[in-house]
């Protein structure tokens, strides 16, 4: 397991992260998974004996429970707190008044203390904001996670899920009002869906923002078993929670390169699919999610996996994106002003 700078901080995180979507199982993230505390132990002891030092949850997963499940599960291991990196998120709507959502100060404030509780911690080593709130202001938000970091109950904040302008505003008025700023962006991205690379990965890059990868596989859609013949039954994830979306005739195109590749390596098309992402510059950590035991042993395989030069091409012709403006047109003028 290698570990990483998580972006232009001196915080290293594993490269891969133990994602706890699959734990607890209620309300939406039932289609995820349903794992009660027994699991989540399991999975938890295996991934921090593989190395695994990072651990993501959010406050809407199970409505909760998945950030009180993964709590009890670092106390039953009697994992020292200061062993694991925590990180968990803010925004989504948590009851049934008109305040129980968003990024406001008030909604910040409440779920953090809520997710301190469930955690069973005393502070949050990265507190992430899930989207974006169109409400709310950039400043009153950023104000509230400045003053979280001050009050020692939060160390770093990140963003989710939000659009590359959006991130660089936030940072911006984090850099004018002198601000805590996000360190890092949890966002979708694999080898069958690339768009990141379009704005946010070279803002990133130039900004020194980490990347947390979640859905790495598609939704499992990279998992192996789907292909052209077979894309799924009535017992899979996707046949009832067709998400993120995915480009599936780009996508079996792709397996058909994975597939005789991961033969010829021994390996899986999963554990490639993930190792495509590890060697991605911008990447800090690649989130992983398993329902079972030998689920979680097939994705922590991923760091053993190695491509060579003329691997990593083929794998970029096969998945790169369309060229769209002004990218081609920057790439086209920059020739005369390269150092």
């Amino acid at each position: 397991m290698k570990y990483n700078l998580l972006g232009n901080t001196g915080l290293k995180v594993s490269e891969l992260c133990l994602g706890t979507m699959t734990f607890g199982g209620t309300g939406w993230a039932a289609a995820i998974g349903n794992l009660g505390q027994a699991a989540v132990d399991e999975l938890m002891k295996r991934s921090l004996d593989a190395g695994i030092n990072f651990v993501d949850t959010a406050n809407v997963y199970s409505e909760g429970l998945s950030e009180e499940l993964t709590g009890q599960s670092l106390h039953n291991l009697g994992i020292s707190r200061d062993n694991v990196v925590l990180a968990t998120k803010v925004r989504g709507k948590m009851g049934d008044g008109p305040n129980d959502a968003g990024l406001t100060r008030k909604h910040i404030m409440a779920q953090a203390e809520a997710s301190l509780k469930r955690l069973k911690t005393d502070y949050i080593d990265l507190y992430q904001t899930h989207s974006f709130d169109p409400l709310t202001p950039w400043e009153e938000t950023l104000r509230a996670l400045d003053d979280l970091v001050r009050q020692g109950k939060v160390r770093y904040i990140g963003a989710s899920n939000v659009a590359a302008w959006q991130l660089m505003k936030a940072l911006g008025v984090s850099q004018q009002q002198h601000l805590e700023k996000y360190v890092s962006l949890q966002a979708y991205y694999t080898i069958a869906g690339r768009d990141l690379e379009r704005e946010l990965v070279p803002l990133l890059l130039d900004q020194k923002a980490g990347l947390l990868v979640w859905s790495p596989l598609a939704g499992g859609f990279l998992s192996g078993k789907f292909t052209r013949d077979n894309q799924g039954g009535a017992d899979d994830r996707r046949t009832g929670f067709d998400f993120p979306p995915v480009n599936k005739e780009l996508a079996f195109t792709i397996l058909d390169k994975l597939r005789p590749m991961a033969e010829a390596k021994g390996a899986t098309v999963a554990s490639l699919a993930l190792a495509w992402l590890l060697h991605q510059p911008v990447v800090s950590s690649v989130i992983i999610g398993a329902k079972k035991m030998d689920q979680l042993e097939d994705n922590l395989q991923a760091v053993d996996v190695k491509f060579t030069p003329e691997e990593l091409k083929e794998l970029d012709e096969v998945s790169k994106l369309a060229p769209e403006y002004p990218g081609w047109m920057l790439e086209f003028t920059k020739g005369d002003r390269q150092a």
